[in-house]
């Protein structure tokens, strides 16, 4: 594990040397990286659920007693997975959208170095390892984001992102601290398989209270939701990776490998489940509201964000089922849609779908995959989107607080997510044509790959989820 997250670095800083040498064809020797990586969890998987949790503990500052120690359990493996597969599927996608472009290099760098720092926080077992992987990806993220660093608004949202989640971070520095203190113990594995009860603690709300404003500043929980909308100033590999997938999620993360330990109060449900309900419901109204393909992609991730948080604010054996179906089934088929919204703007030279319209006849493919992923979004049977939906609608009627408020926000989102997943599949794609500034044409290949990986994988795990078991 530790091999793994010291490779994702050095590899990062050789990508400028491997463009040099390999010109057009680095993104694909990249993208062997994670899917190499993907392979290597997939195989540890039968471990993981035979022999129990792998812990790795390396010597870092022996006269301190401070080590680095990584943790591979069910939860990291799932995380894992979901970075190094959709990481692959965004190199290849990145090498046809960036192609030609003469700070690709620099893309490279900030990108394989954001997909080591997430690995390094969800395999993170000390709590010093986890916040200084934390950390990283807010600074990495904030090169990726502003990566067109002549844009001014790209500038500005890459500031307004790293301030938000750099301030999220300082809180979660003060509820790590206090978790420490309380539990004795600087190891997430120590303190998961601890005795002592943490939720009677004297520090368990301040504690409780600053690893929240972490968590809901780093995954875009209401109100601090603005930031995430405003970052698709970046490249849209970016926003396919980032923004549906993985750095959104950390926070996502953070809740659910603590959610053992710290949930099941009535501080945690009541907060988790309302902020869930009322950012899941936020975010499908605004996604509605908007044009611009990637901004109507951003706030419906916030919608799934907050539908996440508050699966685990619920926090019942059903709950749980739904958190780990919902958290699978967005990160491919949001991934999906993100990358077509970038094969649309490079295509025709706009972001806003009312410009589009009949792109089916000359982007056959790209409206197929854009129509199965959008068929996840809306959650129609019998897809994995839908069982997804289901289950989350199922947990929501059996949370034991503010049941009546989370299965009418609930009910209300699922309603507007068909809305959405109408105008992302339907709307670019189907009606009257319009001129657009560039003359479209299907995308070449390797943008496709990605999009149609995940689209058809979730069919796959829809059509047979008794593959996860």
């Amino acid at each position: 594990m530790q091999f793994a997250v010291l490779m994702g670095f050095v590899l990062a800083a050789s990508s400028p040397l491997l463009n040099r040498w390999f010109g057009e064809r680095t993104s694909l020797l990249l993208a062997l990286f994670p899917a190499l990586l993907a392979g290597w969890l997939f195989s540890q998987a039968p471990l993981v659920l035979s022999d129990g949790p792998q812990l790795l503990e390396w010597s870092w500052v022996p006269s301190l007693g401070i080590s680095l120690s990584f943790l591979l359990d069910g939860l990291s493996l799932l995380f894992g997975l979901l970075i190094t597969v959709i990481g692959t599927c965004v190199l290849v996608y990145a090498g046809g959208y960036l192609k030609g472009h003469q700070d690709i290099a620099r893309f490279h760098l900030a990108l394989v170095a954001f997909m080591a720092s997430m690995l390094g926080l969800v395999l993170a077992d000390g709590l010093l390892t986890l916040f200084i992987f934390w950390e990283l990806t807010s600074i990495t993220s904030y090169l990726l984001i502003g990566f067109n660093h002549t844009d001014i608004e790209a500038r500005k949202s890459a500031r307004q992102g790293l301030f938000v989640t750099v301030a999220g971070g300082l809180a979660l520095m003060a509820g790590l601290v206090l978790l420490g203190i309380a539990s004795g113990s600087w190891s997430l594995s120590e303190i998961l398989q601890s005795d002592d009860d943490l939720r009677q603690h004297a520090l368990y709300a301040p504690m409780l209270i600053c690893l929240l404003l972490g968590a809901f500043t780093k995954s875009a929980q209401f109100p601090f939701h603005f930031w995430l909308p405003n970052a698709m100033a970046a490249p849209t590999p970016v926003s396919a990776y980032l923004h549906s997938a993985t750095m959104v999620k950390a926070g996502i993360y953070l809740l659910a490998r603590l959610q053992p330990e710290l949930g099941g109060t009535a501080m945690w449900v009541t907060i988790l489940s309302v902020v869930g309900a009322t950012t899941m419901l936020t975010g499908a109204f605004l996604a509605i509201h908007h044009t611009n393909i990637k901004k109507l992609l951003a706030y419906s991730t916030i919608m799934a964000l907050g539908t996440l948080t508050m699966l685990l604010g619920i926090g019942s054996e059903y709950a749980m089922t739904a958190f780990v179906t919902f958290l699978l089934a967005h990160s491919m088929y949001k991934g999906a849609l993100f990358m077509v919204a970038g094969i649309l703007d490079h295509e025709t030279g706009t972001k806003d779908v009312t410009a589009m319209g009949g792109l089916r006849s000359v982007m056959p493919v790209t409206a197929v995959i854009a129509f199965v992923a959008a068929l996840y979004l809306a959650g129609v049977p019998p897809l994995f989107g839908f069982i997804g939906k289901e289950l989350m609608l199922e947990a929501a009627l059996g949370a034991e607080r503010v049941q009546l408020l989370l299965v009418l926000f609930a009910f209300l989102a699922a309603i507007l997510t068909i809305a959405v997943a109408a105008i992302v599949a339907l709307r670019p794609f189907y009606g009257a044509r319009h001129e657009t500034p560039q003359i479209p044409h299907e995308a070449p290949l390797s943008m496709l790959i990605g999009p149609g990986l995940l689209a058809f994988g979730s069919l796959a795990l829809g059509l047979a989820p008794a593959v996860l078991g």
